[in-house]
């Protein structure tokens, strides 16, 4: 299942606000711009609230959301009704030492809710490399493999994963990798 949903607002490359999905599991995986880069901030979370999201992570530092005058993205997230979690990741690059930490936890929740038929939606800046490598991996973690995956992003969102390094952090999900709690 591909979907997609777009709002009148623009972003930085004149196109409209969309939210890129694939199925994952039983449920459906999305990856989509910040909320506000286009400069409608209020329009994009309307789309976000109305695709309901049962999960939203951003990958987007608290300084990007700053810059966009979107500060309280994570209140506001959680007032449309999604849980939120936030592993900020530096532009183009990859999860520091905290962020891997943290990833296995926010991944079993996310795979539980894909699992249980349950939308997950991550974002970076621009709905690509950041959001791309992290949907990837969680795509992997689901049981896919990093190939087949990838191409099925790419589908969606043609510049899904951006670097090398991205596409490495996201093949470190491998099912091998990850012991019992992997699908097989």
């Amino acid at each position: 299942m591909e979907e997609q949903q777009s709002s009148p607002s623009t972003d930085q490359a004149n196109q409209p606000f969309t939210i890129f999905a694939v199925s994952v599991a039983n449920g459906i995986l999305a990856i989509c711009p910040l909320p506000g880069a286009s400069g409608d901030y209020k329009g994009d979370m309307e789309l976000i609230h109305d695709w309901q999201p049962g999960l939203v992570i951003s990958m987007t530092t608290e300084a990007e959301h700053v810059a966009i005058g979107a500060a309280s993205i994570g209140v506001d997230f959680q007032s449309i009704g999604s849980r939120w979690a936030h592993l900020p990741v530096e532009d183009f690059a990859v999860p520091k030492a905290e962020v891997n930490a943290e990833w296995p936890d926010v991944s079993a929740v996310a795979r539980h809710a894909l699992e249980g038929g349950g939308r997950v939606l991550f974002h970076c800046r621009g709905g690509c490399g950041r959001s791309g490598m992290a949907a990837l991996r969680l795509m992997i973690e689901c049981g896919e493999t990093a190939e087949g995956a990838l191409s099925r992003l790419r589908m969606a969102r043609p510049c899904a994963v951006e670097t090398e390094e991205q596409l490495a952090w996201a093949r470190a999900g491998q099912p091998t990798d990850l012991g019992p709690r992997a699908k097989r």
